[in-house]
């Protein structure tokens, strides 16, 4: 397993948190742990690989409930419930809000490990996805309202000719902008600007943001 990746715990037992952390520094991963979900919430959120160990149970917010506030973010931050006392209805709700996995304690050490691994592959892929949509939104903020306008409709399957009666321009002046529009993007092709829109633009977090 690979050693860049933090691995955060949350579980109102002492025990539990020290036998996890032995556990995850044992395989080269960093680990940082809390008793309550509140303490968790409080500290200083940095974005880089990492994935949750959280039991369900916690005196004040539940595992659940911390769940809940982090909200999009378990795509950067998954999570791994794990509980002695769950129930079906309560591990259904878990992972369809997004939990990555629900385990049973005593948990397996090589399940745990198994799981983990599994979590901070899908944080690096999101946390390289989020880097590149920051890209693309810098990007964007270079082109004009023309030329976004000119992007929208070229996406949209739009011919040169199409998009000059469609904005009351030349054909001439529209294959400007369109040429601008791929050198801003850093695109070489119409089809890899619209697999970029695709991508990237159309993405609900990228929507939410550029709102």
């Amino acid at each position: 397993m690979t050693a860049d990746g933090t691995v955060y715990i949350v579980d109102d037992e002492e025990s539990v948190r020290r036998a996890l952390s032995r556990l995850v520094r044992s395989v080269g991963l960093a680990v940082e742990t809390f008793p309550t979900a509140q303490a968790f919430l409080d500290r200083e959120r940095v974005d880089r690989p990492s994935c949750l160990v959280l039991d369900v149970r916690l005196p004040g917010l539940s595992g659940l409930d911390l769940q809940a506030s982090l909200g999009a973010r378990q795509e950067i931050l998954p999570i791994i419930f794990i509980t002695g006392r769950g129930s079906i209805p309560m591990s259904v709700r878990a992972m369809k809000d997004g939990a990555l996995d629900f385990l049973r304690k005593p948990v397996e050490s090589q399940e745990l490990l198994d799981a983990i691994r599994r979590a901070l592959a899908r944080s690096r892929e999101a946390i390289g996805r989020q880097a590149e949509r920051d890209m693309v939104t810098a990007r964007l903020a270079m082109l004009t309202a023309r030329e976004r306008e000119v992007l929208d409709l070229v996406v949209a399957g739009m011919l040169n000719k199409q998009i000059a009666v469609e904005l009351g321009a030349a054909e001439k002046t529209i294959k400007v902008h369109r040429g601008r529009v791929m050198a801003k993007l850093n695109v070489r092709s119409v089809a890899e600007l619209v697999n970029l829109t695709a991508r990237v633009i159309r993405h609900p977090e990228f929507r939410h943001r550029a709102e």
